[in-house]
């Protein structure tokens, strides 16, 4: 990283403000602390390791700190634990809407919130009311935001088709798309193909979690069996890309495909440290993804789990790679493209407001660089 690119690079109030997109984000995975104490009292959930939430918090942070998919995972019992009623799934979805996202795809798993006696149609109500309030709740402050959700299936169930017919049931009142997730391992994309080919008939979009704990074979699987529209995570791509000692770097085949094709990747830094996918965000592949141009984007997984946001995740971007606000713009403009809302849509939000986002923030930044100039030469005289 040279000293020019450390004077470009944007300010934390500068990337709390830049306008981002979110296509990655769990919704039981992003509960506030507090919010969780709450719930468990209102709801007699008694299992939580802590009632405070600060401690709650930094028990969280750290039980998913463990390199290990599956020990992260195991952290979901506490949030979906209190997340069985429709208050508290209202809730929980209002709250997610924050941060300087000005659209965020949220996904969630309608089968894990039924233990209160809901059906599955009255937990995606619930929720999809829940996003709204957030909505209103954003321009009463002075913020756009609009989210979506994807509806997951649970890869180790069997309910995969089922969920996909109620995604596509849900399509037009706020469901964008669907989605598998849980552990790869012995669970590969293949077993829910009855799914994604119903998806595909319908005309529907979905995405897959794919390349994060498990390799090459699960994306190859995600992309050429099941017909993945975005990879989610598809941090393991890098597997298939060789860069030799003099610098010059030779993609597989896969990952050709995979970038030829402007198949985006749903990229989680903070977690991919968490669950051993990568071991420092300097070491993080999305430096050579991005240096690559691939469909690459920044997301945030887990809030809760990882302790971050959409700021956190770009600020570790920027300390590790040096990045300025067009890169920044780079990321979020890939994730705009890629999101599962219509073209048209997209293209309005690209041009009325992450571009006039970033551009208000430029002049800013170029402004002060200026202005400090200008002080610096009257000083020197």
């Amino acid at each position: 990283m040279t000293s020019q690119t450390i004077a470009n690079a944007p300010t934390s109030d500068q990337i709390r403000r830049a306008p981002k997109v979110l296509l990655h984000d769990h919704l039981d995975g992003g509960l506030r602390p507090g919010t969780v104490v709450d719930l468990a009292r209102g709801t007699g959930y008694t299992d939580l390791p802590h009632t405070d939430p600060d401690k709650l918090a930094l028990w969280f942070h750290q039980a998913a700190d463990s390199g290990s998919l599956e020990r992260y995972l195991e952290t979901f019992t506490h949030t979906v634990g209190v997340m069985q009623t429709r208050d508290a799934l209202v809730r929980v979805a209002a709250e997610c809407a924050e941060d300087g996202v000005v659209y965020a795809e949220v996904r969630y798993a309608p089968e894990q919130h039924l233990e209160g006696g809901l059906t599955l149609e009255e937990v995606v109500e619930a929720v999809n009311e829940g996003f709204r309030l957030g909505e209103r709740r954003a321009r009463e402050n002075g913020h756009r935001i609009r989210v979506g959700a994807l509806l997951t299936a649970m890869r180790h169930a069997a309910r995969a088709l089922e969920i996909a017919e109620l995604a596509n049931a849900y399509r037009d009142q706020g469901v964008v798309g669907f989605d598998i997730a849980g552990a790869e391992a012995g669970h590969p994309p293949t077993r829910h193909l009855d799914a994604f080919e119903y998806l595909k008939r319908e005309n529907n979009h979905f995405t897959i979690h794919a390349g994060e704990a498990f390799g090459l074979p699960s994306i190859w699987q995600a992309l050429q069996w099941c017909g993945a529209d975005r990879l989610g995570h598809g941090v393991r791509i890098i597997d298939d890309i060789q860069v030799r000692d003099d610098g010059t770097v030779e993609l597989g085949r896969l990952a050709a495909y995979v970038r030829d094709k402007r198949i985006p990747l749903e990229l989680c830094p903070s977690s991919n440290l968490q669950t051993g996918a990568a071991s420092s965000y300097a070491d993080h592949p999305i430096g050579l993804l991005r240096r690559l141009h691939f469909r690459a984007t920044v997301n945030t997984d887990n809030r809760l789990m990882s302790h971050t946001s959409m700021s956190r995740e770009f600020e570790h971007l920027v300390e590790a790679f040096g990045y300025t606000l067009d890169d920044m713009q780079w990321f979020t403009v890939n994730a705009m493209k890629s999101a599962f809302i219509p073209f048209d849509e997209r293209l309005a939000m690209i041009n009325d407001v992450i571009k006039p986002g970033y551009a208000e923030l430029k002049s800013e930044w170029l402004f002060r660089q200026t202005a400090s100039t200008s002080a610096s030469s009257l000083t020197e005289g």
